[in-house]
C-alpha cells in the first residue's frame, strides 16, 4: 500500500471567541501547518509525529485520520503514519488544532485517493477535535477561516456560516507569544459563558463588519475574564496598531497594524518579552501540494 499525499493550511486569529455564546468570528492569517500522511495496511495503528514540537500530544492527528478512514469505510483496511510540521506555537490561542485537523483531513483525503467537499473536510476536523478534547466549541469560526481564508462569522453550535466578510491588503498582522502554554479544554466554560451579554454586542459588531472594533473588545472581555493582563493589548493599539486583543483563550495577543507602524507595534510588543511573529492576512484556502 503506497498512497501518499501532503497537504498545507493556513493559520486563523480571532475576532469573536465562541466560547461565551457558541458563535464567533474569525480570520485568515498566513502561518501555516503541513501534514504528510501515508497509508499503510495495518488497520486501527496512525503512527503520528508532530516534527515542529514532538513533546505534544497527537491525539488530534490520529482522531482526524480515524474520522476520515471511517467516513470511507476505510478503517478496517488501511491504517497510517502521518508527520506534521508548522511554524504556529502551540497552545497560545493561535488556531493549531485547527490548522492542523484541516491539513491532516485533507491530506489523508488525497492519500485514499478519494475527494470531499471542502465544508465536509472541516467539519470532520472540528468532530476530531472534539474526539480528542481539544476544543470545548468545536472552533467551527477558527477552522472555517483556517481552510478558506478571509473572514468570517460562524454560528458554531450549528456548524453554519453566517457572514464571509472582505479585508484591507495593507494590515499586517503582529502576534505577541508568550513561552507559556494554555489548552483550550482546561477553560473555565461556566465561568466564560457568563459573559454571553456582553460578547453578543461584541458579535453584531463583527455582524456589521466593524470587525476590528469587535477584535478589540472581545479581547479586553475574554482578558477579564481568563485573568489576562490587557496592557500588551493597550501598548499596541497606543503605539498604531487599528485593533488589538487576546487571541482565542490565550496567551497570544493579536494585533491588526498599518504596514506604516508595524516597527512601533513590533518594539512595544516586544517590550513584554516572549516572541513576536509577523504575519499576513490570507485568503488563500488549503491544498494539497
Amino acid at each position: 500500500m503506497t498512497g501518499k499525499a501532503t497537504a498545507i493550511a493556513h493559520g486563523a486569529a480571532t475576532i469573536v471567541n465562541a466560547m461565551a455564546t457558541g458563535k464567533g468570528a474569525a480570520f485568515g492569517v498566513d502561518l501555516w501547518t503541513k501534514a504528510e500522511v501515508k497509508l499503510t495496511d495495518q488497520p486501527t495503528i496512525i503512527q503520528a509525529e508532530i516534527t515542529s514540537d514532538p513533546t505534544e500530544s497527537t491525539l488530534l492527528i490520529e482522531s482526524t485520520v480515524k474520522r476520515v478512514l471511517e467516513h470511507f469505510a476505510l478503517d478496517k483496511s488501511f491504517g497510517a503514519k502521518v508527520k506534521t510540521r508548522s511554524n504556529i506555537p502551540i497552545a497560545r490561542g493561535l488556531k493549531s488544532s485547527s490548522t492542523a485537523a484541516n491539513a491532516v483531513a485533507l491530506a489523508t483525503t488525497a492519500a485514499l485517493g478519494k475527494t470531499l467537499d471542502d465544508l465536509e473536510i472541516v467539519k470532520i476536523g472540528v468532530e476530531a477535535a472534539f474526539d480528542a478534547k481539544v476544543t470545548l466549541t468545536g472552533a467551527f469560526d477558527d477552522a472555517y477561516a483556517s481552510y478558506f481564508g478571509g473572514i468570517v462569522v460562524t454560528d458554531n453550535l450549528n456548524r453554519e456560516v453566517v457572514k464571509e466578510l472582505p479585508f484591507n491588503e495593507d494590515l499586517q498582522v503582529l502576534f505577541h507569544v508568550p513561552a507559556k502554554k494554555a489548552y483550550s479544554a482546561n477553560a473555565d466554560l461556566a465561568r466564560l459563558q457568563t459573559l454571553k451579554p456582553l460578547v453578543e454586542v461584541v458579535y453584531g459588531q463583527a455582524l456589521e463588519g466593524r470587525v476590528w472594533e469587535a477584535l478589540s473588545l472581545n479581547g479586553l472581555i475574554y482578558s477579564a475574564a481568563l485573568g489576562y493582563d490587557a496592557k500588551i493589548a493597550f501598548d499596541a493599539l497606543e503605539a498604531g496598531a487599528v485593533a488589538a486583543g487576546l487571541c482565542g483563550k490565550g496567551p497570544a495577543v493579536t494585533a491588526i497594524t498599518p504596514k506604516e507602524k508595524v516597527n512601533s507595534v513590533k518594539a512595544a510588543l516586544q517590550k513584554h518579552g516572549g516572541e513576536v511573529l509577523e504575519a499576513k492576512l490570507n485568503r488563500e484556502k488549503a491544498k494539497v501540494i
